[in-house]
């Protein structure tokens, strides 16, 4: 390990050791509360750095040990375990360094639309919706359906879901964007493959404190619920339409038949959705400078491949083939979502060296 990478190894166990004197002093209220977040974020590299250290110091040992004829066999088995362990151990100090996405232990905001190809997409929607939250319950995550506007032959023309556990946003951010589907859809009477493509947006989830909401720049119009085929789903005004005039956003929410219960949701979403988007201001003059392989996430970029005739999903950015797409539709997408996580890694990696 470099110098520089050693001082700052030394900088980050000193303050641990800093705040825990700290706290066992006499901090209350506010400071007691941000030294106590601020050294359960750095014990988890604190740990990995002791760790690491073990390891130089037992290789050390054991190099010294070579030279005593009664200990040199012992030494060599050791020091060749040793020597396997210490490449991964600095790998898990150097990406307990990377610098942090505040979001991503965060809840998160699932957006799901069918885009181009009518039917079989808004059916596609529905499946896919619904993998995700059979992944949501792999996870042991909470998955809170927002909206689900379903349309006459079972698909969607949109649903959103309120995912709640930890590390839902870190996992799931690199979901947005198009995702094709290529296969024969049920209504096709010549067995031709059809392809079609939703849109797919993962959203942080926002707290009030996150976003600054002035009520007069919303406008709130209310209206009655309707259903698939345009049957009322109640006869009184529960439907919540909010229009964030600054940012144009709109959203609206009508699966509870409380308006209550319907602000609520679309107050979350608004304000999630502008959390978003401050988050992406700020990182703008970054993204300027590099662009990971996995993508910007943005709805817009074609991501991934579901082809069901040979029975794979395809991953572009990372050209990761997956010959299991029953497991995938059943929730399985913990090989994909890995690899993704890894590669995005390893070039913020790469920048730092």
């Amino acid at each position: 390990m470099s110098s520089s990478l050693e001082h700052k190894l030394d900088r980050i166990m000193a303050r641990a050791e800093e705040l825990r004197f700290m706290l066992s002093g006499t901090l209350s209220g506010d400071e007691f509360v941000k030294a106590s977040k601020e050294l359960s974020e750095l014990t988890p590299v604190e740990e990995k750095i002791s760790a690491l250290r073990d390891a130089v110091k037992q290789t050390k040992e054991a190099e010294a040990l070579l030279a005593d004829p009664g200990m040199k066999e012992l030494a060599e088995a050791e020091l060749n375990e040793l020597k396997q362990q210490l490449p991964d151990l600095e790998m898990a100090v150097r990406l307990a360094l990377l610098p942090k996405d505040e979001a991503d232990d965060r809840s998160g905001i699932l957006e799901i639309r069918p885009a181009a190809g009518g039917d079989e997409a808004g059916l596609f929607a529905a499946e896919l919706f619904s993998a995700y939250q059979k992944y949501a319950a792999l996870q042991g995550w909470r998955f809170e359906v927002l909206n689900y506007d379903e349309n006459e032959l079972g698909g969607i023309k949109g649903a959103m879901a309120e995912i709640t556990g930890k590390s839902v946003f870190a996992r799931l951010k690199f979901e947005s964007g198009v995702h094709r589907v290529q296969r024969v859809p049920a209504t096709e009477t010549q067995g031709r493959i059809h392809t079609s493509t939703i849109t797919v947006a993962v959203l942080p989830e926002a707290e009030e404190v996150d976003v600054d909401i002035n009520e007069n720049d919303l406008r709130i119009d209310v209206y009655r619920a309707s259903g698939a085929g345009g049957q009322h789903v109640n006869k009184t005004e529960s439907a919540v339409r909010i229009t964030h005039i600054p940012s144009g956003i709109v959203v609206a929410m009508q699966e509870e038949r409380s308006q209550h219960k319907n602000r609520a949701k679309a107050m979350k979403i608004l304000r999630s959705r502008l959390y978003e988007q401050q988050r992406h201001a700020a990182d703008s003059s970054r993204a300027a400078d590099r662009k990971s392989q996995v993508g910007t996430g943005d709805r817009s970029e074609r991501i991934r491949t579901y082809n069901f005739p040979q029975g794979r999903v395809t991953d572009h950015r990372i050209n990761l083939t997956l010959h299991k797409i029953d497991r995938v539709m059943l929730g399985e997408f913990d090989d994909i979502i890995d690899a993704l996580i890894a590669e995005d890694q390893a070039a913020r990696l790469a920048e730092q060296t």
